[in-house]
């Protein structure tokens, strides 16, 4: 039902915005459905924002702009796609690798008369113009490299994934933010309407000569104090519409206010959620795994590729076409004589790059190790976030339920407070006392609902599940 909301929410809001088109949108990279709302991602040059301009958002438009409009996103997409370019070049290895030339050959020396003086002259030159063409494939490095690329590709996939889920996060949390700031303003505001409705009664009480003046300035003082109050709420709610803005690509001097009335717990996992079970849907399901073990396989086939691979011959073939020409030194050339060599071969190689390369097959399984011990820290690391999150989510939770009693019983001791000052039996300074402490537990439950949120939020990240 809450989802239905939101999503009304969202079409009522798009279309407003459209409708009143007041700032075009510049749309840098990808972007989907979900962003013809007509928020202004920057401003024109020339562009003026009138002060007080705000823009609503409710969270399903934050989380779609998220994955939309996000850099990092954008950033790791095409990292992705340099991925993928690099797997298609390994794949390219196989085929061989094409070198042409002309050449020109030119020899000369003397010729043994066998018998003796069976030549007339004994000095002779010759000549082999021709062009040539050669073919070579590393088959070793072209299997290996092509193992190792098709891996990396899985984990620049992954880690693709990984950027969006933590964009996601950034934004509900960036969005949760900015309506606790809000919230705390609104409890700041009444604050200030209820010190200063009291303020009124004592003025015309030491108006009328039966109240103390030093008690009216005891209210006032309170008064200016929840207006400092107020002012740092707004502070803190500006800052996180331009933390939100940030994260979702969006001009900063576009003013961003939730749509959200007030705040609201959600119950995205219940709090006898088992850990087991989350850990392991985690394990599963984390992108950040996914992508430890493609990386993992990729420094395996390399590090197969550093041993074996030298083992694997290179093949090569050559052809050759020209003529063959020559006579005796200082006497006319014979005919250029046509020509044709053609050649195929397999070569190994020794040495560095090759067989018998010891340095490079220890510094392959180096990072091998490396990358598995780097696997291991990463689930661990899962497991511990998974853990951390689920107890922070039952913790919030139990604050929440702790938070609303206080409240209520607040908001009771403030009205019993009022009921002695109409009797005459109740002081200023109990008044005051009590209005502190409504405001100290309203501002208190604001904060327990949106740690909550976050929270659960922080968890559903933490097994996956964005």
């Amino acid at each position: 039902m809450r989802l239905a909301i939101y999503d009304l929410r969202s079409a009522v809001f798009a279309a407003a915005v459209a409708a009143l088109n007041v700032l075009p949108t510049h749309a840098q990279g990808p972007t989907n459905a979900a962003y013809s709302g007509g928020l202004p991602a920057t401003l024109p040059e020339g562009a003026q924002l009138t002060n007080g301009a705000v823009y609503p958002i409710d969270l399903p438009t934050t989380l779609r702009l998220a994955g939309a409009r996000n850099l990092d996103i954008q950033i790791a997409r095409e990292g992705l796609a340099e991925a993928q370019a690099n797997r298609q070049t390994a794949l390219e290895q196989f085929f061989p690798w094409i070198s042409a030339g002309v050449a020109y050959n030119r020899g000369e020396g003397a010729v043994v008369n066998v018998p003796p003086g069976t030549l007339p002259n004994a000095h002779y030159q010759f000549y082999n113009p021709g062009a040539a063409l050669t073919a070579q494939t590393d088959l070793g490095e072209a299997i290996y490299n092509s193992l190792a690329a098709r891996q990396l590709a899985r984990a620049s996939d992954q880690a693709l994934e990984t950027q969006r889920q933590d964009a996601i996060l950034s934004a509900a949390q960036g969005y949760f933010d900015l309506v606790e700031a809000k919230a705390l303003a609104e409890v700041a505001r009444q604050a200030i309407q209820i010190s200063q409705d009291y303020q009124q009664e004592l003025h015309a009480a030491v108006t009328a000569g039966i109240a103390f003046k030093g008690d009216e300035l005891r209210v006032q003082t309170q008064t200016e104090q929840e207006k400092i109050v107020l002012q740092q709420a707004m502070r803190r709610r500006r800052v996180a519409a331009v933390n939100l803005a940030q994260v979702l690509h969006l001009d900063s001097r576009v003013e961003l206010t939730p749509l959200d009335a007030g705040v609201t717990a959600l119950k995205l996992f219940p709090t006898n959620a088992s850990v087991n079970a989350l850990v392991e849907q985690a394990l599963a399901s984390r992108p950040e795994l996914k992508q430890s073990q493609a990386f993992l396989a990729a420094r395996r086939a390399a590090k197969t590729g550093a041993v074996y691979g030298p083992l694997i011959p290179s093949v090569g073939a050559q052809a050759f076409e020209g003529g063959l020409g020559g006579g005796p030194d200082g006497g006319p050339d014979t005919t250029l004589n046509g020509e044709r060599n053609y050649a195929v071969g397999m070569s190994w190689r020794l040495g560095p790059g090759g067989l018998f390369d010891a340095g490079r097959t220890h510094a392959a399984k180096a990072r091998l190790a490396a990358a598995q011990l780097a696997d291991s820290k990463l689930r661990d690391t899962v497991i511990a976030q998974v853990v951390a999150g689920l107890v922070q989510v039952n913790s919030t939770a139990a604050v929440i339920d702790l938070a609303e009693r206080n409240l209520s019983t607040a908001d009771e001791t403030l009205r019993l407070t009022r009921q002695r000052k109409q009797y005459g039996v109740g002081i200023v300074l109990e008044d005051l006392q009590a209005q502190q402490a409504l405001t100290q537990a309203r501002s208190g439950y604001v904060t327990a609902v949106t740690e909550h949120d976050k929270a659960q939020y922080a968890l559903n990240r933490a097994v996956g599940g964005l």
